[in-house]
């Protein structure tokens, strides 16, 4: 599988960060929710599988970028371009 950098809300590479894949899945780079009260809300958790906080700005960026209809041109294709800022 390979990924493409879509954007960051951090600073100096740091997480969170989202990925889209060559398999048109998305990759959520964050760190992992250890709060036992968030945890205990998931749903369904299978083995192998686990849990990161995302700020909604980074997602609504990445969504205007991506998705049909955007208002962005152009897409980050590396980690060194311009992070999302909400």
């Amino acid at each position: 599988m390979r990924m493409r950098f879509l954007g960051s809300t951090s600073e100096a590479g740091a997480c969170p960060t989202l990925y889209e894949t060559d398999r048109g899945t998305i990759v959520v780079q964050g760190l992992r929710l250890t709060d036992p009260q968030a945890l205990a809300d998931l749903r369904d958790v299978l083995d192998g599988e686990t849990a990161v906080e995302v700020p909604r700005e980074l997602i609504t960026e990445i969504a205007r970028r991506v998705l049909p209809g955007g208002s962005a041109t152009t897409e980050p294709d590396s980690p060194s371009a311009p992070t999302a800022s909400g």
